[in-house]
């Protein structure tokens, strides 16, 4: 298959473009910087519709991952890249002919801020999400799906949590506030929550580019399918760093007014960096969310390869000889 795959410089985008590569497909990568993978390469912006159209020529099938992936900044910063890029990817995929669309989303497009436990893949819902990203996710995957039809199938794949070696957004961010002596259990520490190690999600992409077709107008939830108390995760990703695990303990609704007030001081000084605490990762760390996982196995024909306390140990192999620079405890 001729796959174009957007975001590839990410960890996720890069470990699903390295199989479809290794597998024999003739895959072309989109992004702003160099994916530096085997394959064609476009670079520029996913919402130039010039761009998507270079990219676009001559595909079968795309995987969409390129997207904002923050809890500060602009909204408009998030609509052009998460909303106005799945825009200009459909367009030109109606015109150049393309078959079939993954677009990659995620849980939190549907996520009140209420647990969720042994759910399926329910509605995105723009108006009740959390965060400009959440918001900007679930209209993109909307409008999405909206364009499913006969000459293009649309699939949308919600991997939860990725995370593995090299991972910059979870176990980075975890590991910087530990070793800084930042990182409490919010709440008892017993909610559970389902993560995703980045081996499984890369592999459930790729099924969903094979089983877009048959399967098409919805959207799957992945995840490893072995629920954690939150409370262990984040022990285990420190541990597996190297650095001390979480200290101290505070209340849900004390963490959630912090939050609140972070954000509320980096919007009226507008910092770039991330805040220590937003409500949304508050009730991410507070609540139960974890996923029935039967209809995308038997959609997609896909398990995870890796179970967590693999990836754990594949996890802490790697900080233990990664240098100094790439996240090791230094």
């Amino acid at each position: 298959m001729r796959v174009l795959v957007t975001g590839a410089s990410g960890l996720l985008g890069r470990a699903a473009a390295r199989r479809l590569i290794d597998r024999g497909d003739e895959v072309t990568v989109l992004q702003r910087r160099s994916a530096g993978l085997p394959c064609r390469e476009v670079r520029g912006d996913v919402a130039d519709p010039a761009v998507a159209a270079r990219a676009l020529r001559g595909q079968d099938a795309v995987l969409h991952l390129a997207a904002k992936v923050d809890v500060t900044g602009r909204w408009a910063d998030y609509a052009s890249a998460n909303v106005d890029g799945t825009r200009a990817l459909l367009a030109g995929c109606r015109t150049a002919g393309v078959g079939r669309f993954v677009y990659v989303s995620s849980p939190s497009v549907a996520h009140a801020g209420a647990a969720l436990a042994g759910v399926g893949a329910e509605p995105a819902d723009p108006a009740r999400t959390r965060g400009h990203y959440s918001r900007s996710k679930a209209i993109a995957e909307r409008e999405a799906l909206a364009a499913d039809a006969p000459s293009l199938a649309v699939l949308a794949v919600r991997p939860h949590l990725v995370w593995g070696p090299g991972d910059t957004q979870l176990v980075a961010r975890v590991v910087a506030r530990a070793r800084a002596g930042r990182l409490p259990v919010i709440g008892s520490g017993a909610a559970l929550i389902d993560t995703t190690y980045v081996d499984n999600a890369a592999g459930a992409l790729v099924a969903g580019v094979d089983a877009c077709g048959p399967v098409h107008g919805e959207a799957l939830v992945v995840s490893n399918g072995e629920p954690r108390p939150v409370g262990e995760v984040l022990a285990r990703l420190c541990r597996a760093a190297g650095v001390p695990g979480p200290r101290g303990r505070v209340p849900f609704p004390a963490a959630w007014l912090a939050g609140a007030l972070a954000e509320g001081a980096w919007s009226v000084t507008r910092r770039r960096s991330t805040p220590p605490l937003t409500r949304f990762l508050a009730e991410q760390l507070a609540t139960a969310h974890w996923f029935d996982q039967r209809r995308t196995r038997a959609a997609l024909g896909w398990r995870p390869e890796v179970g967590l306390d693999e990836g754990f140990s594949r996890l802490a192999a790697w900080y233990g000889s990664a240098p100094v620079g790439d996240g090791r405890p230094g």
